[in-house]
């Protein structure tokens, strides 16, 4: 671990260049990964997040990435054999497993029995904030229990403003989470370290600071109205820190988030003081 990105932050920020609404040339996006992956901040970057669409429609080169599977869930096994069989390193899968009003478990079901193949890759079923999430997270948590290497993610963002919880909504599942002893990752409309509104939409967007403090204390015990006032927080002064008091140790709970440009949640973090580091 370098000694400019604490632990707290080891693999916190996903690459997500590839991905809409602006994706860049797979050539492209593998080159700059691999200056991120050599770079002093190395340890902060997690995957890169290649989407399962590409295969096929691009020559890949042998890389490591993670797969995001925006085809058919029935397709997805052969997916991941063609990329291993190019020379492609996959290093977890991410899925979604219903849309927003849709019942989880069937989706749920498919990733399990995905599991059953033998592929040996940790799945993350994407999960609606919506009905039916907490009978899907005992089922996770139950797959779990039996080996399957699976774990939740959430979209708290998008183009409308019902797909943004609310502190407190968050804070549920996160406690949630906690309660099942389930890692979490998140995705969309993670844009800056603090909660914070877009002048051009409106959206209000939660921050990964504020979500990664609420984790800690969510796993110290702290309750949901706690949780949530972490994540209400629209200055980095509260939550600067409980981040510092804790920059030493692992991260709970949170696994992580994708970012277009992964030096955006660097530049924050430095700024705030939070990794030492610098830029030329």
């Amino acid at each position: 671990m370098s000694t400019m990105v604490p632990p707290l932050y080891a693999g916190l920020v996903d690459d997500a260049c590839l991905l809409p609404p602006s994706p860049v040339g797979l050539d492209d996006a593998v080159l700059k990964h691999q200056e991120h992956t050599t770079s002093w901040y190395s340890d902060l970057i997690g995957s890169l997040l290649m989407p399962a669409s590409l295969l096929g429609t691009e020559r890949v080169p042998r890389l490591t990435a993670a797969l995001i599977g925006d085809v058919p869930a029935a397709a997805l096994p052969n997916t991941v054999e063609k990329l291993r069989s190019s020379g492609v390193v996959v290093r977890h899968l991410e899925a979604a497993v219903a849309r927003r009003g849709e019942d989880p478990q069937p989706g749920l079901a498919t990733l399990r029995t995905f599991a059953a193949a033998g592929t040996g890759l940790p799945l993350y079923a994407e999960i609606p904030l919506s009905w039916g999430l907490l009978a899907a997270l005992d089922s996770v948590a139950e797959a779990r229990a039996d080996g399957v290497p699976i774990a939740p993610k959430f979209r708290v963002g998008g183009l409308a403003a019902e797909l943004f919880p609310t502190p407190v909504e968050l804070a549920a599942v996160i406690c949630a989470c906690r309660d099942r002893e389930l890692p979490f990752k998140l995705a969309a409309g993670m844009r800056h370290a603090t909660r914070h509104t877009d002048p051009e939409t409106g959206f209000t967007h939660h921050g990964f600071l504020n979500v990664l403090v609420a984790t800690v204390i969510a796993a110290g015990g702290g309750e949901v109205a706690e949780v949530a006032e972490a994540l209400a927080a629209t200055h980095p002064v509260p939550l600067v820190e409980p981040a510092r008091t804790h920059r030493d140790g692992p991260r709970p709970l949170f696994v992580g988030f994708g970012a277009a440009n992964v030096v955006e949640p660097l530049t924050e973090l430095v700024r705030l003081g939070l990794i030492n580091g610098g830029f030329e």
